[in-house]
């Protein structure tokens, strides 16, 4: 479960570097790779949701 927390940190990183050059310099690429970083963020999500729920249940 560690290692999971520490890939969403480091996706969230990416995604908050490259959504702020999207805001303030008007990057599209950067906006482009934001969006990614977004949905990738939204399945590590999921998957620590259900992994969070088994430990509980322990």
């Amino acid at each position: 479960m560690k290692e999971l927390v520490e890939k969403i940190q480091e996706k969230y990183a990416a995604f908050a570097t490259d959504a702020a050059l999207q805001v303030e310099k008007g990057n599209k690429a950067a906006g482009t790779r934001a969006r990614k970083a977004s949905l990738e963020i939204e399945k590590l999500m999921k998957e620590f949701r259900k992994v969070s729920l088994e430990e509980a249940k322990k």
